[in-house]
């Protein structure tokens, strides 16, 4: 773990704050950059942008995970291949498994095993995340696609950023949602009283869509398909909780007791991406877990009653 933490002194003052920060730290400026996007950075105990202009006696702290301490190694693992091929390879992610490794979770990784059964992955996100071109959370399962090569990652990172790939989640929500279809267009940003949380904000947020409908209705959840047109960390969680249906099994975003369900009932089971070399349109598709249909089939009997 690296910690800076210093005070700014008069000449130093209206210096943009990334500018600043790799001075003083000797990191370079994109980095800090990245730094500031995730969080890592406050000035005064608050989350600030990179072009934020800083003043005297502000008080800047910095803390993030060096890399070189830590090292992805390959590990075998049975995972759940949707697709593969030279340039890529979709998985179907179990609950419960971290992407990447990081402080706490240095082995047991997707990466670990892609690692272990790829000869090579693409190396433009480091050493510890390669081919990882999205993330999706611990608890969340479902498809996630890894570029073997840097042209690959290009490509899916560009049809990623101009919203042509097409990523389906079901989700188990709280409340029954009266509407069929909706959009929810709402700005994501770091949750200022809590940096491990995101929620929806005007305060350095980026813009944000889900476009959901309804696929099934319980007396007290529904069965929404959600469909990302970005991609913000958490942001079906913190969309679905901002509308008043949080996701079951959420603990982090969910203000209703839930049932106990291991982590919160949300699937991508479907990605939908142009292939980077054949230039097709590829269309993976990931069942519900074993355990989510178990408590949709617990639901309906209910129901039923």
């Amino acid at each position: 773990m690296e910690r800076f933490e210093w005070k700014v002194e008069a000449e130093e003052a209206k210096e943009r704050l990334d500018k600043h920060v790799a001075a003083k730290t000797g990191l370079t400026r994109s980095f800090v950059q990245s730094l500031i996007e995730d969080g890592s950075v406050q000035v005064n105990g608050s989350f600030c942008k990179s072009n934020t202009l800083i003043k005297e006696n502000d008080w800047i702290e910095v803390e993030y995970i060096d890399d070189k301490e830590l090292e992805a190694q390959p590990e075998p693992m049975d995972l759940d291949i949707r697709y593969e091929d030279s340039d890529v390879i979709v998985i179907n992610k179990p609950k419960g498994m971290v992407v990447h490794p990081a402080a706490g979770n240095q082995s047991g990784t997707l990466v670990n095993g892609l690692l272990y059964h790829c000869k090579d992955l693409s190396g433009i996100n480091g050493v510890l995340r390669p081919g990882i071109v999205h993330r999706i959370d611990k608890d969340t399962t479902g498809l996630l696609i890894v570029a073997k090569n840097d042209a690959a990652h290009q490509s899916l990172a560009s049809q990623l950023q101009d919203k042509t790939v097409n990523r389906l989640y079901y989700a188990l929500v709280h409340g029954v949602v009266e509407h069929d279809y909706g959009t929810i267009d709402a700005p994501i940003g770091r949750d200022p009283k809590d940096r491990q949380k995101m929620c929806v904000t005007s305060l350095h947020s980026k813009q944000a869509v889900t476009h959901f409908k309804v696929i099934e209705r319980f007396k007290k959840y529904t069965l929404v398909e959600c469909r990302l047109e970005t991609g913000r960390t958490h942001q079906i969680r913190v969309h679905m909780q901002y509308i008043k249906h949080p996701v079951v099994g959420d603990t982090k975003y969910s203000y209703r007791k839930t049932m106990d369900c291991g982590g919160q009932l949300l699937h991508a089971h479907q990605l939908t991406f142009v292939h980077p070399t054949t230039h097709e349109t590829i269309v993976v598709d990931a069942p519900l877990p074993a355990d989510f249909e178990a408590i949709l089939n617990q639901l309906r009997l209910e129901e039923e009653r």
